[in-house]
């Protein structure tokens, strides 16, 4: 673990600190918890998003879209 310091609004301690208090834990384990948080959703959205754009729904194998035409008359075949 590594200790830093860092600096906010005195609105946003004092926020800090209360949520601490209600959470049962310190300031810093709060931060700490927070910034956690928000890497592991940064991480599964990059993710998530490499996947739809490498998804390919329908389609050939060409890259190239059906018509709408060829969407239409394929379930009734």
């Amino acid at each position: 673990m590594k200790n830093v310091t860092i600096t906010m609004e005195d609105s946003v301690a004092e926020w800090a600190r209360l949520e601490a208090a209600r959470r049962n834990t310190s300031v810093s384990r709060l931060v700490g918890e927070l910034l956690a948080e928000k890497m592991r959703h940064d991480d599964a959205y990059e993710r998530a998003m490499r996947e739809a754009l490498e998804f390919k729904s329908f389609g050939s194998s060409d890259g190239r879209y059906p018509t709408r035409d060829e969407i239409y008359t394929r379930g009734r075949r």
